[in-house]
C-alpha cells in the first residue's frame, strides 16, 4: 500500500507542476488561453500593382493578334510564349510580353519557326542536321543506295505486247 501512496503523490505533484493543479490536463480556449494564428499566404499583389502602375506610366498600348512570340537564345535553346500579351510604345522603342513561358530547343519547333530564323541560325541548323545525318549507320545508308540503284532500272519485257495488241 505504501508504493501506490508515494505513486500517488508523485503523480499529484507531476500534475500539479506540469498543468498547474488541474488533473484534466492543459486547458484549449477559454478565457486566458493563448489564440491560435493562422497562417496567411503572402500574395504578390502588391508587386502586380506596382508593375502594372509601372506599365501604364510607360503608355504602352496592347497588340492584338499575335499567337505565339519565340526569342532565340545563344546557346540555340528558344523561350516559347503561347498566347502572349503584347504591349508596345513604338516610338520609345519599348515593348511588354507576358504569358505562359517555356524553354524549348530549336528543334522542338522546327516547322513552324524555319521563316523566323536567321541566316546563321539556318546555316547552323543544316550543319546540325547534317552531322545527325552522318551519325546513322554506314549499312543502313548502303541498304538505300542498293534500292535507289534497283528503282532507276528499267524493268525487263515479260510478253511481247505487239502481239497482244493484235488480239
Amino acid at each position: 500500500m505504501g508504493d501506490n501512496a508515494a505513486l500517488a503523490e508523485a503523480r499529484r505533484k507531476m500534475i500539479e507542476k506540469r498543468f498547474n493543479g488541474d488533473a484534466r490536463g492543459a486547458a484549449t480556449g477559454g478565457s486566458g488561453s493563448a489564440r491560435r494564428k493562422v497562417k496567411v499566404e503572402v500574395k504578390s499583389v502588391s508587386d502586380d500593382k506596382k508593375l502594372s502602375s509601372s506599365l501604364k506610366k510607360l503608355n504602352l498600348q496592347e497588340i492584338k493578334g499575335i499567337e505565339e512570340v519565340n526569342m532565340f537564345r545563344e546557346d540555340d535553346s528558344v523561350l516559347h510564349v503561347t498566347r502572349p500579351k503584347v504591349q508596345a510604345n513604338i516610338p520609345s522603342n519599348t515593348f511588354v510580353i507576358s504569358g505562359q513561358v517555356a524553354e524549348k530547343t530549336i528543334f522542338e519547333l522546327i516547322p513552324g519557326i524555319v521563316s523566323q530564323l536567321s541566316p546563321e541560325q539556318l546555316q547552323k541548323l543544316s550543319q546540325q542536321m547534317g552531322q545527325g545525318q552522318q551519325q546513322q549507320r554506314p549499312d543502313t545508308i548502303e541498304e538505300e543506295d542498293d534500292e535507289e540503284e534497283d528503282d532507276d532500272a528499267i524493268p525487263e519485257l515479260v510478253e511481247n505486247f505487239e502481239e497482244a495488241s493484235k488480239k
